[in-house]
């Protein structure tokens, strides 16, 4: 099984919350994902986040606290995913894709209304809106049961 941690990053924007995603097109849908990567050898989890987002992004977030944790099982195509969200806070610098670090094809801020609509990696549009109406840590959420995209 990977683990993929990633970052929750939001802003307030004209009386509501947004989220930053990267917008990937994979046969012919538009999939968002939560900024983040696999973690390097001897590297904690919080630390790839900040290496991935300065490398990806060219930005600095704070991580805070885990948002939540599941399991993504696939099919044959695909290793098992163990998924980890973070909280990103205090961001540093405009967010601005580097393409020799990702094939994302654009940076975008969707509403939080908006997240049970995306096409998300991982499909966790429904905890993260739970996240924000709460503002409590979800913890382990289980299976993510996700939407192949191929």
């Amino acid at each position: 099984m990977k683990v993929r941690p990633s970052a929750l990053i939001w802003r307030q924007n004209a009386n509501q919350t947004e989220v930053l995603f990267m917008r990937y097109s994979y046969g012919g849908h538009d999939v968002f994902a939560l900024p983040g990567g696999s973690p390097d050898r001897n590297e904690t989890l919080p630390e790839t986040i900040i290496r991935e987002i300065q490398e990806e992004l060219g930005v600095s977030v704070d991580i805070g606290e885990m948002v939540l944790a599941g399991e993504m099982l696939l099919t044959q195509r695909n290793d098992d995913v163990l998924h980890v969200v973070f909280a990103g806070r205090n961001l540093q610098g405009i967010p601005a894709l580097n393409p020799v670090e990702t094939t994302a094809l654009e940076l975008v801020w969707r509403p939080i209304a908006e997240l049970h609509m995306l096409n998300l990696y991982p499909n966790v549009g429904k905890q993260l809106q739970q996240w924000f109406e709460r503002a409590v840590d979800l913890g382990y959420v289980g299976r993510i049961e996700q939407q192949y995209f191929g």
